[in-house]
């Protein structure tokens, strides 16, 4: 086979050799449903267009041309016949959805002679005509590369001269003039006609789709979604079923299952007369598919039963109804929220439709973010301003920003903007990447808006008819007279529809029933454990409440840099002798001893790995910069005393200062020099732990982790000195518990002598990101700020390594050292605390590794748990099957 054939022909093809909606109109001929006929030129055309240096591949037109010489004879008309004229839609389709960032075609054919037949077969000649300014305006843009809204332009102020709302309210005979000064623009603006040839309109259509698959928003698209540059698009050729041709015709959107809360029904929007474009463009805003003509929603929901059952997944379908005749014209596994996702799921698994692992593995991890948005606080005061649709859920503050490039310059400075257009469309995908939510005067539930923000996981509102937004002069004005500025805050409510001005309270968002569900069944398949970092008692709560197995990771410096500990521990380093030290140390410990008191309290019962001081001393006294600039400032005003004192923490100061603080005088080596430091951490550890073990009959495993050992001696010292220390709190206090002494593996002399080290260790636990820094040799805040975006570009690396794993290199440290350690050590517990633990990617790296457990940020938790699942079901899959 060649690189075209008929729908026919190409049952049993999958979506990467025809693109998704390719795939999904063959499968939909193919079980029966009415799908207007046509032809695809499969995806390997695509990837020989930009192999052949942007040539298309030799032969295939003649092979176009040929294919279609079926579909004429099955609909009886013939392309580019002016009596009785074919005309074609030509669209684009990738094998992953990316809906509207690439291009379509629709009427294509029509011409100055086919538009009179077009109008006599339908006896419409306002439809015939409509349908021609529809393909010029299109291929205008599309194919020849005019500005869209010169033609926008024109078509207003037709509108405007005519004193009409909408389109279809325009007569025909200005349509004919309309069509007339559309062709005189692409003239004026390319130097050539518009072409009257339909062989040369395909062509050129043909063409069009195949570089849009590299134009910036089908680029930045992929790059959000990490789908490869190299698949291709297919295209699809079909015979056009029309829409906007009378009273009984329209186009519509529908999902079988709502997309925003996963509801089993059907679910969608009509607009009658009306080509596909229209509704997914918002140009009008749409009626709820309920008030369809009773017979054309019966047959749709059949179409639904049958569509679920064959793809067994949530579909998102695109229909045309054409002179009271249903035609579906495109199906896919459609686009839903994180919470639509997790009970569509869990209700298949319940209907029979799919089976639990298949259900763990639907699931995208890195979506269940969407289930910890924040909504509006319930005992928040709100005054609305205006309503529209709620199109995704979840609350968002920001700036109002009318402009997408300014959106997107703002959101990379850190800024919380919220995206303002009378309508969002596909070149509007860096702001949306960029702001915190979208608000829309035009467009409804299926909108370009609301699909895109559903798959982001971004609020939005949609068709906000009470706003008129004036670009221009970058504000709207609401039904009651409000005016919103660009720069002023508001918040929008992506679950009730809600704009309100000003910035409002949010909570933390609840879990469902089916979300706990799909946990639970994640949690019965993964072998990996799942922990949290946590460094309050706070955070360890939220950890626990979203199904945390322990602490992988509690900070203590963090604990030290608290207001009224600060002082303290400068006046440790400011000590003289180690009676100096201890005194300050003896005053810090009540604090540590509760710090660590509520959390052994709040996680009773499971492990609760602390790590012992890892920060450099320099880190807790005010830079040598300030110092400097306070003194100069002050001058005489201070005192004899405060010069003295000023000038002792300075010289303090500069005695600590290193030249790569990253790795001097930090972690383990620090304590070797000062021991007490790590002993004073070790009291008030056991003795918290003993003093909940005494109040509520139980308390946490305790684990101590040494950060940045090196060598297997630094270990021996350290473990003899927190042994020692614990002992005399155990004769202290008459009681005992168990505890266990490990290291964190972060440099790649811990990883390559791990056989050494684990000798004297119970746990290891990779520190993932200073293991990449050191493994690299990159600064993380220089490489991230000043070549990481380039290294990423320029595809010198995959991905970011301080967010997904660099398994080659890292990866193998990571495997040489549980391996290793393990031979030397066979109890030896083996984990990741670094960000690494949160990332589904390498989560997957690390149970093929063999590791324990992951441990991540407490809102990560779920990700990981999910994502361990969904690693061992992988795992499973690919084992050879033993008879």
């Amino acid at each position: 086979m060649g690189y075209v054939g008929t729908f026919r022909e190409l049952v049993g093809l999958g979506r990467f050799e025809l693109g998704g909606k390719g795939y999904g109109l063959v499968e939909m001929s193919a079980i029966g449903l009415p799908v207007p006929p046509g032809i695809i030129i499969k995806t390997d055309a695509c990837k020989e267009y930009y192999k052949n240096g942007g040539k298309i591949p030799q032969g295939l037109f003649e092979e176009v041309i040929q294919k279609l010489r079926a579909v004429e004879v099955e609909v009886g008309r013939k392309f580019g016949d002016p009596k009785n004229p074919l005309l074609l839609s030509v669209r684009s389709g990738a094998p992953y959805s990316m809906p509207g960032m690439m291009d379509t075609i629709l009427n294509l054919g029509l011409n100055d002679q086919t538009v009179k037949g077009l109008a006599e077969m339908s006896s419409d000649e306002r439809f015939a005509y409509d349908s021609y300014r529809r393909l010029i305006q299109m291929f205008g843009k599309v194919a020849m590369g005019v500005e869209g809204g010169k033609f926008e332009a024109i078509f207003e102020r037709y509108k405007e001269k005519l004193g009409v709302k909408h389109d279809i309210d325009i007569p025909v005979e200005a349509l004919k003039q309309i069509v007339e000064e559309f062709k005189a623009l692409i003239k004026k603006e390319k130097g050539v006609d518009f072409p009257q040839d339909p062989a040369t309109q395909l062509k050129m259509a043909i063409e069009s789709v195949f570089k849009s698959w590299n134009n910036p928003r089908a680029i930045e698209y992929r790059k959000y979604y990490r789908i490869p540059d190299d698949l291709g698009t297919a295209v699809n050729i079909q015979m056009m079923v029309f829409g906007n041709i009378g009273e009984k015709s329209g186009s519509g959107v529908g999902f079988t299952r709502n997309p925003a809360t996963g509801e089993k029904k059907l679910y969608g929007e009509y607009l009658a007369k009306s080509q596909g474009e229209d509704v997914v463009a918002g140009i009008r805003t749409p009626q709820p598919i309920e008030t369809l003509d009773p017979d054309i929603r019966r047959q749709l929901e059949e179409v639904a039963e049958k569509l679920e059952k064959h793809f067994r997944d949530m579909q998102d379908f695109e229909f045309t109804v054409e002179n009271g005749k249903l035609y579906m014209l495109q199906t896919r596994n459609g686009k839903r929220t994180a919470q639509a996702a997790i009970k569509i799921a869990v209700d298949m698994v319940d209907e029979g439709l799919i089976k639990p692992e298949e259900a763990i593995q639907r699931i995208d991890p890195l979506e269940l973010n969407q289930l910890l948005h924040r909504r509006l606080d319930p005992k928040a005061k709100v005054n609305p301003i205006a309503k529209g649709l709620n199109a995704s859920p979840g609350a968002a503050s920001g700036k109002v920003v009318f402009d997408t490039e300014e959106a997107a310059e703002l959101g990379a400075k850190g800024e919380k903007v919220i995206l303002v257009r009378p309508e969002t469309t596909p070149e509007d995908i860096k702001g949306l990447i960029a702001a915190q939510g979208v608000l829309t005067s035009r467009g409804g539930m299926t909108s370009h808006a609301a699909v895109v923000a559903r798959g982001m996981g971004k609020p939005a509102v949609v068709g906000c008819e009470s706003i008129k937004i004036y670009m221009e002069d970058e504000y709207f004005k609401t039904s009651e007279g409000v005016v919103v500025r660009k720069g002023d805050v508001i918040t929008i409510d992506g679950g009730s529809g809600l704009v309100i001005l000003g910035e409002v309270p949010t909570v933390e968002p609840e879990l469902t029933a089916e979300f706990k569900r799909l946990l639970a069944m994640a949690d019965s398949m993964r072998r990996l454990g799942v922990r949290a970092n946590a460094d309050t008692p706070e955070a360890a709560a939220k950890a626990r409440e979203f199904g945390a197995e322990g602490i992988g990771l509690c900070r203590t410096e963090r604990m030290f840099n608290a207001p009224n500990r600060l002082p303290i521990v400068r006046e440790m380093i400011m000590a003289e002798d180690e009676e100096g030290r201890r005194k300050a140390l003896d005053k810090l410990l009540p604090f540590q001893l509760e710090d660590f008191k509520e959390i052994f309290r709040v996680m009773k019962g499971l492990p609760v790995t602390v790590r012992l001081l890892d920060l450099p001393l320099h880190e807790f006294l005010p830079p040598a910069e300030q110092l400097l600039r306070e003194m100069m400032e002050r001058g005489n005003a201070s005192s004899a005393e405060e010069m003295q004192e000023r000038t002792r923490i300075l010289r303090k100061v500069q005695q600590l200062q290193e030249h790569n603080p990253m790795l001097g005088h930090r972690g383990c080596r620090l304590a070797i020099r000062y021991p007490e430091i790590y002993e004073m951490q070790t009291r008030a550890i056991m003795t918290a732990a003993i003093s909940v073990l005494e109040e509520e009959g139980e308390t946490a495993e305790i684990q101590i982790m040494l950060p940045l050992v090196s060598e297997a001696n630094e270990l021996i010292f350290l473990r003899r000195v927190i042994e020692n220390t614990a002992e005399a709190v155990f004769q202290k206090l008459g009681r005992r518990i168990k505890y266990k002494i490990g290291t964190m593996i972060e440099t790649p002399r811990a990883a390559l002598t791990a056989s050494e080290i684990a000798r004297h260790a119970d746990f290891f636990s990779f520190g993932t990101n200073d293991l990449t820094q050191t493994t690299f040799g990159f600064s993380r805040d220089d490489a991230e700020a000043k070549f990481m975006a380039n290294y990423l570009e320029n595809k010198i690396l995959q991905a970011n390594p301080f967010e997904t794993l660099d398994t080659k290199g890292v990866g193998r440290l990571v495997r040489t050292a549980t391996v290793e350690g393990r031979e030397a050590n066979p109890r030896l517990e083996v984990g990741i605390c670094g960000e690494h633990g949160g990332d589904p990617a390498s989560i997957k790296f690390f149970h093929e590794a063999g590791l324990n457990y992951v441990s991540c940020s407490p809102y990560r938790i779920p990700i990981a748990r999910l994502a361990a699942a969904q690693a061992a079901i992988a795992k499973l899959e690919k084992a050879p099957i033993t008879i």
